[in-house]
């Protein structure tokens, strides 16, 4: 049952959702503390590193190898429990995007231990879960497959193996809700406010009006259940995607065919450019609406709450340098210059690269670290000052080398 309490704090009404008889918060970060897989960590997840928990659980649930990526690797799919409610989840659609897949066997971890006392999920649903649609992406760390294609843009033409192989199981598998688990760049905000977007949904579009159907209702429900509980834990952090229709997105592809669908994206929190915290916070989302799901007949009658999710912005770079002496008569000599960090894979380890990417006033703007240069020049390593494009993990300041690298 699902109570809804107003309040008003400074003269705005705010909505808060209670969830009767749903696990406690405290319970399901008790549950992520015990079962987190220490074996994979940090960004790069590959099939090279989910092989021995494939190989551990394999005795436990069924793991089958669904498929083949464009280079030949194995694409896998596994499927636990015995309910009617059948969920499809699928995680690294994009190579680069690993911390659902972090959480993925968390959440295995924690449903194949019979003193989480949380069997009921298993027998009210059935979980087929894909944990890297895209291997070859994985092995590279990119966004795309090794035809340079965005399978996230391919669900009409089908195109690629990848895209075949994640359409087969939606055919056979014929779920009754959708999990598109993604990641997301440390750029976003939840509206445009100083709070990143540390998680974000969607209840993708099914038409180009974007019409909130009933399918709609039921994913934008689950979501309003998952926020719900990640406010208590990361508030005003959470944020929802536009939901502009693209019949060539899966999500909206599946929506389309009246399969309630949930978006997923891992973003950024505080320094966790490992995605370590978000891995959690991630966790908890995926339980929680599992828990949900398996106590109740969504019917998409509570989704309201939803529309109160701030839509994501731009609103960060990685860095910002403040009041820096540059050459701009407008605004007395000082401005700011913004700095993103660049993923490279190097060996079996990313590391973030510092960029320039722009040089003005960045007042609607915030960083996720920040420094004043208190009117000084900004200048390399070689005495110049810096430009638009500049790669190097140092600046100085006032004659002081300030490393740009993480702390």
């Amino acid at each position: 049952m699902i109570f809804t309490l107003f309040t008003i704090v400074n003269n705005q009404l705010f909505t808060f959702v209670s969830y009767n008889n749903c696990m406690e918060l405290k319970h399901i970060q008790s549950l992520f503390l015990k079962h987190k897989e220490a074996s994979i960590s940090n960004r790069y997840i590959t099939n090279k590193h989910i092989a021995p928990l494939l190989k551990k659980i394999d005795k436990k649930i069924k793991v089958e190898s669904i498929g083949k990526s464009v280079l030949n690797e194995s694409i896998y799919g596994l499927k636990i429990g015995n309910g009617n409610k059948r969920i499809l989840m699928w995680s690294q659609m994009h190579g680069n995007e690993s911390t659902t897949t972090k959480a993925i066997f968390d959440l295995l971890n924690t449903l194949l231990d019979s003193t989480s006392n949380i069997n009921y999920i298993l027998e009210a649903c059935t979980l087929y879960i894909i944990p890297i649609l895209n291997p070859d992406g994985a092995k590279v760390y990119t966004r795309v497959n090794a035809n340079q294609i965005d399978l996230n843009r391919d669900a009409q033409n089908l195109s690629q193996p990848e895209s075949k192989v994640l359409r087969g199981i939606f055919n056979t598998f014929k779920p009754h809700f959708c999990y598109n688990l993604h990641g997301q760049r440390t750029i976003f905000s939840a509206g445009k406010s100083n709070n990143p977007a540390t998680v974000s949904f969607l209840a993708p579009a099914q038409d180009d009006f974007c019409t909130v159907t009933e399918n709609r209702k039921i994913a934008m429900e689950i979501i309003t259940v998952m926020n719900s509980t990640l406010q208590e834990l990361i508030p005003n952090q959470v944020g929802v995607y536009d939901d502009a229709f693209n019949i060539n997105c899966v999500g909206d592809t599946f929506q389309s065919e009246d399969v309630p669908t949930v978006l997923f994206e891992a973003g950024h929190y505080k320094n966790d450019y490992a995605r370590e915290n978000v891995r959690e916070f991630i966790f908890i989302s995926l339980l929680k609406s599992l828990d949900y799901i398996s106590k109740t007949e969504i019917t998409g009658y509570s989704h309201e709450s939803y529309f109160e999710i701030p839509e994501n912005d731009k609103c960060f770079y990685d860095i910002i340098i403040r009041n820096a002496k540059l050459y701009d008569a407008e605004n007395n000599g000082l401005i700011d210059i913004g700095i993103l960090y660049t993923e490279k894979l190097v060996g079996d380890k990313i590391e973030f690269l510092p960029k320039v990417i722009t040089i003005e006033k960045l007042n609607d703007f915030y960083g996720h670290r920040e420094i004043n240069a208190n009117g000084h020049k900004v200048l390399d390593d070689t005495g110049i000052e810096i430009e638009v494009g500049y790669e190097n993990v140092f600046v100085i300041l006032n004659n002081e080398k300030i490393s740009l690298l993480l702390k």
